[in-house]
């Protein structure tokens, strides 16, 4: 077994404590030689020491505290580090004892970018590893791994640039995302790391593929897609911003192209009632139970009128959710993609429809249906007939509704939508009311009324439908009866929800493992055992402009033989998007190295689902959407035992930049404060450096001048602004455990946070006092001695409860995710023991156990100190006894010479001369006892001390 020892360590012998448990050298308790060093460890800083081997913390020379180092990390850091590594400390086993609870925590598959981490990645990562250490010290078996989600678009983008193969970019990046990761300490299990863009990866990611199209969930479709000329390729609309690429800024065209398509839509149901069951953020749920969009209406047919005002045979087909407002519809709407469009378009408005269809193109469906945006339309040129009233109404082309939502045509009723509203006043387009409140309360305010009352205006006899007087409810069952027995629609249930255009004309992508046969085109599934269908070397990854993929280039590739058949194919060389990889790493991460299945049954068993699931906000929706729709069809197949891959999921917040202070001038240059700026019109902005600013009450002001007041803001961190912070930077200055530290006592683990410098200072002191109150103050060569000041004495009541109360304290905190103020209980032992006068081992080592998920590196080296071993990653965790718990505090009087002096907080079991001791260091107090001789102390437990002083010393003091 390899040790840590640099070359000679102290003679030993290798002891294990317990199977599979990395250890230590052991060495003699009397030299305290550590066997993974060869000189004392050195820290830049002086400190004094008391008799009692405390020190008393001096304060620094003014010139001396620049780029002091609190205690020695930058030796302890790397060689705990290399001894995990070395150790595979945090291994989880193929094969576990499955008697034993598991727990299984999840980072999001992060993207390995050119950039590396900056400080606001760690965050969650953090968390994660606490929790994992956590667990494991209770006894649990641990499944903490890490992963690449690593095809993807920024790497062609490069290859395009520059001519690097993606691959190469991408195992560059990975190489320095994996040194930022390991040098935080973090503890994950780095013998199941996987990369999506692996074969061996892959080769599974295209086998799910081919269930989803044996079960007809996959299929081919000309649908419209977000074309991008520039990037040749198609665009997810959350990559489209006001008609540009949200990658280089290139145009965006809408185009419609055959694709490849997941049928996620027949899981819609599923997706929305399995929420309820999930532990997850409600704001969360509810943006995919609104992303879904599941809706109850009704299909109503238009009859589209000819130029003679009469029925023809075509008719419009309207999706509505409010049916009960059918006699309010004042016009339609199309979508500009709909299908039937260039039928219902007169010869004189041709021109005009064609061009606004051409300017609709540009946008995304995002922008399209944006609220805030000015509503746009064209009007067709032809009229169709409300079935219920009877009336003639106009057919309108309008971005505002989409070809894939519903039929891609709306009945408008601007009297009770918004956006009808808005459209129809912008075009002049009559307004008919047909609902109003039933206490009659409704101010005509020129506004849509858009809640629930009563139904008027709204009855024909010609039609037969009179839902006059009906509440809303009512009046929409009773119209979607009338129309199925009418034959003019149906009783419909709608969704947002979309299916997946699950294709990207792309080279850095998963390989689709279909063929087509050259003699009649059909697509054909490879067999299972043709798996992987590996990506080949390309030199050229620039689009063809054709519409092409870059795949398209490989021509010895493109053109293969059917295995089945023989016959002649072409390969597809269209790609898989980015989220098909991250859509099932959790259950590779269970069995990474098994080449004959997915998952191994039992195992996946065992491990699912995972735990507790931590990544940003941003994922909420589509990758979590993607990822419960795999998940669930594999459960359908009988690869997955659980219908939901994630029961716990945690929303880590944002890490924001510093602080930025913005001072204003006007045109004449004279500062003027930030609360007259909208007053005095024409200004120009300037930053203020930190050191010129003073808080003055709410506000920020300039020290010099603290009339002008000052705008604070912190901002996203970005390159652009010049904001990120490197952890590179901030582990070379404070050290991993300072900045992991830092991290979580910011705040809540779930809110936006703002990066202070200043903070992780306080942080790095802390942690600095943490190891003087253990190790002792450095000599005066800078170097600290072997082992610990900590004593082999039975510790006293008092020091029991601080820190039984500190255990239960951290041990709640860790379980809530709390971890600030679990940090906070931490640094109020600290406190606590710093004015003890010994510090007892036993209370030392519960604490180094507590630190530990916390500050890893540093609880190592204590623990290490302290004669241990081996690794604490193993131990128990602490627990509280309920003991020492209850508060048994009580105010006990307190008499000099028999007169009432004042009062002191003891422990109802306290001792005479605890009782004593703390009278003594009472500030009040202490001013009758200092320099005095005691004749005898009086103590009644629980009733009073009684000082008695010689009389012949007693003076007025």
């Amino acid at each position: 077994m390899k040790s840590l020892a640099t070359p000679n360590p102290p003679t030993s012998s290798l002891i294990r404590r317990r199977p599979n448990l990395p250890v230590l050298l052991l060495v003699s308790r009397q030299t305290r030689r550590c066997p993974i060093r060869t000189r004392p460890l050195r820290v830049s800083c002086n400190h004094r020491s008391n008799d009692n081997g405390h020190q008393a913390e001096q304060k620094p020379q003014q010139q001396q505290q620049q780029q002091r180092k609190a205690y020695p990390f930058e030796e302890i850091e790397p060689r705990w580090q290399r001894y995990w590594e070395e150790n595979s400390t945090f291994r989880t086993p193929d094969d576990v004892d499955t008697s034993k609870p598991k727990f299984y925590v999840l980072d999001m598959f992060p993207y390995p970018s050119g950039a590396g981490l900056h400080v606001g990645h760690p965050l969650g990562y953090t968390a994660t590893d606490i929790l994992s250490r956590y667990k494991r010290m209770q006894g649990f078996n641990v499944l903490h791994p890490m992963g690449w989600d690593a095809f993807g678009l920024p790497a062609e983008q490069y290859a395009i640039e520059t001519g690097t193969h993606p691959k190469v970019t991408t195992m560059r990046n990975i190489e320095r995302f994996r040194s930022q990761l390991k040098s935080l300490g973090f503890s994950y299990d780095w013998d199941r790391e996987i990369s999506t863009t692996e074969p061996d990866y892959y080769k599974w990611t295209q086998w799910i593929f081919l269930q989803l199209l044996k079960r007809g969930l996959a299929y081919q479709a000309e649908v419209p897609v977000n074309w991008c000329p520039a990037l040749g390729t198609v665009l997810a609309n959350e990559e489209v911003i006001d008609g540009l690429s949200e990658r280089g800024g290139h145009p965006v065209l809408r185009k419609p192209m055959r694709q490849w398509m997941l049928k996620i839509t027949a899981y819609a149901d599923r997706l929305l009632e399995d929420l309820d069951d999930l532990n997850w953020p409600e704001s969360i749920k509810e943006m995919q139970r609104n992303w879904i969009g599941r809706s109850e209406g009704a299909e109503i047919q238009f009859h589209v009128l000819g130029s003679d005002g009469k029925d023809h045979d075509v008719k419009l087909s309207v999706y509505t959710t409010r049916p009960d407002t059918i006699f309010g519809a004042t016009y339609l709407v199309v979508a500009p993609e709909h299908s039937s469009l260039p039928s219902l378009v007169s010869d004189p408005q041709r021109r005009c429809v064609e061009e606004y269809v051409e300017l609709a193109s540009r946008k995304s469906d995002l922008e399209r249906t944006e609220l805030q945006k000015e509503k746009t339309g064209v009007f067709s040129g032809s009229y169709a007939r409300n079935p219920a009233s009877g009336e003639s109404i106009p057919i309108w082309v309008a971005d505002y509704v989409l070809g894939s939502y519903g039929t891609g045509a709306i009945m408008a009723v601007p009297a009770h939508d918004s956006r009808d509203h808005e459209f129809a006043v912008k075009y002049g387009i009559p307004i008919c009311t047909v609902v109003t409140p039933v206490d009659g309360s409704r101010n005509d305010l020129g506004e849509p009324y858009l809640g629930d009352g009563a139904i008027i205006n709204s009855s024909n006899l010609n039609s037969g439908l009179n839902i006059n007087g009906l509440f809303c409810k009512d009046a929409a069952s009773n119209v979607i009866h009338w129309a199925e027995s009418t034959g003019h629609g149906k009783k419909k249930v709608n969704y947002k929800l979309r299916d997946w255009l699950f294709a990207r004309q792309r080279y850095w992508g998963e390989p689709f493992p279909v063929i087509f046969l050259d003699d009649t085109g059909e697509g054909v599934a490879l067999p299972e055992s043709e798996l992987p269908v590996t990506l080949p070397e390309l030199d050229d990854f620039t689009p063809t402009g054709t519409g092409e993929p870059p795949l398209a280039k490989a021509v010895s590739w493109v053109k293969t033989v059917d295995p089945s058949s023989g016959k002649p194919a072409t390969r597809e060389t269209n790609t898989m998007p980015q989220w098909a990889g991250s859509c099932w790493y959790y259950l590779r991460f269970m069995d990474p190295k098994n080449s004959e299945s997915l998952v191994d049954k039992e195992k996946e068993k065992y491990w699912s689902p995972v735990d507790i699931y931590i990544g940003g906000a941003e994922h909420s929706v589509l990758h979590l959407l993607y990822a419960r729709f795999w998940h669930k069809v594999l459960f359908d197949i009988g690869v997955v035992s659980t219908k939901e891959p994630f029961q716990c999921l945690i929303n880590q917040g944002i890490i924001l930049g510093q602080i930025e202070y913005t001072a204003y001038r006007g045109k004449d240059g004279e500062l003027i404060s930030a609360d007259s700026v909208d007053i005095v019109g024409e200004h120009h902005q300037e930053q203020v450096p930190v050191e010129k600013v003073m808080r003055s009450g709410d506000y920020y002001v300039l020290k010099d001048n603290p009339s002008i007041r000052l705008t604070a803001r912190a901002h996203k961190m970005s390159k652009s602004r010049g904001n990120v912070i490197n952890p590179d930077d901030v582990v070379s200055e404070f050290g991993a455990d300072s900045l992991r530290l830092y991290e979580m006592f910011m705040g809540p683990l779930r809110d936006s946070k703002t990066w202070s410098t200043s903070g992780i200072e306080g942080v790095h002191r802390f942690l600095g006092r943490v190891w003087r109150l253990i190790v002792g103050s450095p000599l005066h060569t800078g170097l600290y001695k072997d082992g610990t000041v900590s004593v082999d004495e039975q510790p006293n009541f008092e020091q029991f409860r601080f820190l039984h109360k500190c255990i239960a304290k951290v041990t709640e905190e860790i379980e809530g995710t709390r971890f600030n103020t679990g940090i906070s209980a931490m640094m109020e032992f600290t406190n606590a023991a710093y004015k003890w006068d010994n510090l007892p081992k036993s209370i030392v080592e519960p604490f180094v156990l507590l630190l530990s998920p916390f500050a890893p590196h540093m609880a190592e080296e204590l623990w290490f100190r302290l004669g241990h071993s081996s690794t604490l990653a193993y131990e128990p965790f602490p627990k509280a006894k309920d003991e020492y718990l209850k508060d048994t505090s009580i105010v006990l009087p307190v008499q000099i010479n028999g007169k009432m002096r004042g009062t002191i907080l003891v422990d109802e079991a306290c001792s005479k001369d605890e009782a004593f001791r703390i009278a003594s260091e009472d500030e009040k107090l202490s001013k009758y006892i200092d320099g005095l001789t005691i004749k005898k102390c009086i103590y009644v437990p629980g009733r009073i001390l009684n000082v008695i002083l010689e009389q012949q010393k007693v003076g007025k003091r």
